[in-house]
């Protein structure tokens, strides 16, 4: 590296630890939850412009809508996974986790499923296919289903206390999209024809009325659980969740901050999301099961924990949001610590990076065909 460059960059460190300096926690703190409003509400906009894209699909229902409904949802994937790093710590996040990102799921409790599907063991919702059926039958509790809503979504969630039992979030509208992934360890995601979205004649796999509801219902519901947590980080609104947070005290909001990060790095990324999977060769396991996405969701999350280190964010719209960090207090106190942090962090985003680029087949992977992360 050019000395010059090098001078500018240690300067640049130096002001910034003058600017947070361990005194000024509270700023901070004040600027993660800013990365939390703004990541929310990108989620929210995303989620927005998906079911932009699911109701063209329900509106014109051929092939051409249905990939561009999966884009969007791949895209509504990106500010959500760098979310996540709010988890663990925020009861406010933890509260809506369920209902937002609920995985594994028993896929037979939303729709038609193989005849070899196995379901898990006990199960009792594993089966029921809430589109299938305007009344369920649960364990001999009768439930009315007729209406298929954001407000039934919500109810149906978890059913009968299982997390299996998924009605709804990201990975339910994934299936919706998809289909289930019959591929096992094999190239492919899933194949759900558009034609399941067909209101008439031309109606695939039965009930493509109800399925066009639920599908519709599940992106509404996604919107208004995003919109509550945006709402929730809000700078504008005095006595919502970010007000609460910042008027605690700062030694206990920092260790907050750092245990939500460890514990998406550790117990949740590296854990349940790729030990689990790669080690049982689990591909019920793998997170983004029926788009083939895993990598992308994996390597994302991974970003959100090194934006709250940084202290930065890329917007959805191009914007970067830059100020008070982890990364600046501890340069501030310990300058060989945080160049031996950060280039652990950089790391983990390379190592990150050969994941995404060997499962697309791109980078130093160009030349190989594309290894999903079920294949690995």
């Amino acid at each position: 590296m050019h000395r010059p460059l090098l001078v500018f960059i240690y300067s640049l460190l130096f002001c910034s630890a003058l600017q947070a300096a361990p005194g000024n926690k509270h700023a901070v703190l004040d600027h993660y939850s800013t990365i939390a409003h703004a990541t929310f509400q990108d989620s929210r906009i995303q989620a927005e412009a998906l079911k932009g894209a699911i109701e063209a699909l329900l509106q014109q229902p051929d092939e051409h809508h249905l990939t561009q409904a999966k884009l969007a949802w791949i895209q509504a994937r990106i500010p959500y996974q760098q979310s996540e790093v709010f988890r663990f710590s925020h009861s406010v996040v933890d509260e809506l986790e369920g209902q937002l990102n609920a995985w594994p799921l028993d896929e037979g409790l939303i729709d038609y499923v193989d005849e070899d599907y196995e379901a898990e063991l006990g199960n009792m919702g594993a089966d029921v296919n809430i589109i299938a059926n305007p009344t369920l039958d649960f364990g001999g509790m009768l439930i009315d289903t007729r209406t298929l809503s954001p407000s039934v979504l919500a109810e149906l969630n978890e059913l009968g206390g299982s997390e299996a039992n998924v009605a709804s979030g990201y990975h339910a509208i994934e299936f919706l999209l998809w289909g289930q992934d019959l591929n096992g360890t094999q190239p492919g995601a899933g194949n759900r024809p558009a034609s399941d979205y067909e209101p008439g004649q031309n109606c695939t796999n039965s009930h493509c009325t109800r399925r066009r509801q639920y599908l519709l219902a599940a992106a509404e519901l996604l919107i208004q659980d995003l919109q509550h947590l945006e709402n929730e980080w809000s700078p504008k609104q005095a006595n919502n969740y970010r007000a609460e947070f910042l008027r605690g005290d700062t030694h206990q909001g920092i260790t907050r901050v750092l245990y939500s990060m460890g514990s998406l790095a550790l117990g949740e990324l590296a854990g349940e999301r790729m030990k689990v999977a790669l080690e049982a060769n689990s591909t019920e396991d793998e997170h983004d099961c029926f788009s083939d996405n895993t990598h992308n969701s994996h390597y994302y999350n991974a970003l959100g924990i090194y934006n709250i280190y940084k202290g930065s964010y890329l917007r959805s719209n191009g914007e970067t949001i830059q100020g008070p960090s982890l990364q600046s207090l501890i340069e501030g106190i310990d300058p060989a610590l945080e160049k031996q942090i950060n280039h652990s962090f950089q790391n983990t985003q390379s190592a990150m990076q050969k994941l995404v680029d060997r499962a697309e087949g791109s980078g130093q992977f160009s030349q190989q065909p594309p290894m999903k992360f079920d294949q690995m």
